[in-house]
């Protein structure tokens, strides 16, 4: 696919999302200002929600999809077929503003403007349990071990830890940020809650102690939209609508001798989500630009933008062979990405030749199954000294 003139894309047919050719325009790739040339990026749409796409997650190993909509329902989506083959709906009364599952793909927690939280049986569809609030649920988000569900509520600014099986309260933090809380998660050891809001902070807060471990003031200049960690828990991402993300790190809170790595110059508009890779070593970012951006976490600059969705991108989620990148958006459809070859993209190896130069050459190993922070951090540092010194 690579090299063919005029260019032709792998694209959908908008047929319960199966493959075929599409030339171009429109633009699915944008490689730097090159809009008009051949990517070799093939991509799918995947049609079935009648409004924004708000959330989305890959599961049962990269084969199946679970997305959740303004339209009211989840669907759970077969990848190579391209079709729902569970959908889950007629229970909330508001559009639902996030999805989260569970590892062992079991339960999936659903959070709505509706001031609810659900659980539902993945196997069934069947609503398992429903915990009313006081206001808009924003966020939601489940611990790893499956025993906790964290969501994030407009009234009181307030975040609310619940225990996953008999619905229970176990914390309920009034106050919690001076405004909106647009993103919640726990950390993958399952010890801390991540927080960002619209007042522009960070905050963790400790489960066993109750108590807020971790304040990070005017993170960014603007909303901080999305926060996200490694799977070791060392490193936290966060995006906002100041057009940028940062990377922080938490384990040893080098961030407050040292200041976070700020990835910029990626969107032309706010950033909304942000998701790294299970090796760290990628991070992906959808924008209001309506653009996806991957970034060399280690290195800390842009490696590509892809282009397509006819809206705001919402949000992304990325495969665990890193293999496919999955976004879904305001114009009610969700593309799935091959960037297999990304790297051998005429804009990735001009965006590595001209920025990756810049960075002092660190030798590293990745692993799918194991991140080493010490690596991870010897790049950041380096590319910190490098932001000092131009």
């Amino acid at each position: 696919m690579l090299g063919l003139s005029p260019p032709w894309l792998l694209a959908a047919d908008g047929v319960g999302g199966l493959w075929g050719f599409s030339p171009l325009p429109p633009p699915v790739l944008l490689p730097g200002r090159e809009q008009g040339q051949g990517s070799g990026i093939h991509f799918k749409i995947l049609r079935g929600h009648c409004n924004t796409v708000s959330s989305c997650h890959f599961c049962f190993e990269d084969t199946k999809i679970l997305s959740c909509s303004y339209d009211r329902t989840v669907k759970l989506w077969d990848v190579e077929k391209g079709v729902p083959v569970q959908v889950f709906e007629e229970e909330h009364t508001a559009p639902i503003s996030e999805c989260s599952l569970t590892p062992d793909n079991k339960r999936v927690i659903t959070s709505s403007y509706d001031k609810t939280v659900k659980a539902w049986d993945m196997e069934t569809g069947k609503m398992l349990w429903t915990v009313d609030q006081e206001g808009l649920v924003t966020s939601c988000n489940i611990s790893c071990d499956g025993k906790y569900v964290v969501s994030g509520l407009d009234m009181e600014n307030a975040i609310c830890v619940t225990d996953a099986v008999n619905a229970t309260t176990v914390a309920y933090v009034q106050g919690h940020h001076r405004s909106t809380i647009t993103k919640c998660c726990f950390d993958p050891d399952n010890e801390r809650v991540s927080s960002v809001s619209s007042d522009k902070t960070i905050k963790l807060w400790d489960i066993i102690a109750q108590s807020t471990t971790i304040t990070i003031d005017e993170a960014h200049t603007n909303v901080i939209s999305d926060c996200c960690f490694t799977i070791d828990g060392h490193y936290l991402c966060t995006a906002s609508w100041d057009k940028t993300l940062k990377i922080w790190d938490i384990k040893t809170g080098e961030f407050r001798y040292h200041g976070p790595i700020c990835l910029n110059q990626g969107h032309e508009g706010s950033v909304s989500s942000c998701v790294f890779s299970k090796d760290a070593s990628l991070v992906v970012s959808g924008a209001y630009d309506k653009t996806i951006t991957l970034w060399d976490a280690g290195a800390g600059y842009k490696k590509l933008a892809l282009k397509g969705h006819g809206d705001w991108v919402m949000d992304v989620a990325v495969s665990n062979n890193k293999k496919w990148i999955l976004s879904s958006s305001k114009d009610a459809t969700l593309r799935l990405w091959n960037i297999e070859k990304a790297d051998h993209v005429p804009a990735a190896i001009e965006s590595r030749n001209t920025r990756g130069s810049k960075i002092a050459q660190v030798s590293i190993t990745w692993s799918y199954s194991w991140v080493c922070p010490f690596s991870l951090q010897v790049i950041l540092h380096s590319v910190q000294n490098q932001n000092r010194n131009g």
